[in-house]
């Protein structure tokens, strides 16, 4: 079953070339590329109109990888964990 895109989806800075930099690669990746790779990604978010969606989408969904509106997993599962306890 294909999943609907949210419509925030389709205004969301990520969309197109750049949208690599938001997951990991099929490769390990050093720390230093990784943190790289997240601080352009982070830096997207910051412009984009649709952040708070987008963040509260992965969050509602609990998406495990990647960044969405401008938090890694580690960061959004802190998040979830904050608003729990």
């Amino acid at each position: 079953m294909r999943q609907v895109a949210e419509e925030w989806q389709s205004r969301a800075a990520c969309r197109g070339p750049q949208a690599a930099v938001f997951f990991p690669p099929s490769y390990t990746e050093r720390k230093e590329e990784k943190l790289a790779r997240e601080s352009r990604a982070k830096s997207i978010c910051a412009e984009c109109h649709v952040c708070q969606e987008c963040l509260s989408y992965a969050l509602r969904i609990r998406e495990p990888h990647g960044i969405w509106g401008g938090l890694n997993e580690s960061e959004r599962k802190q998040l979830i964990e904050a608003r729990a306890g």
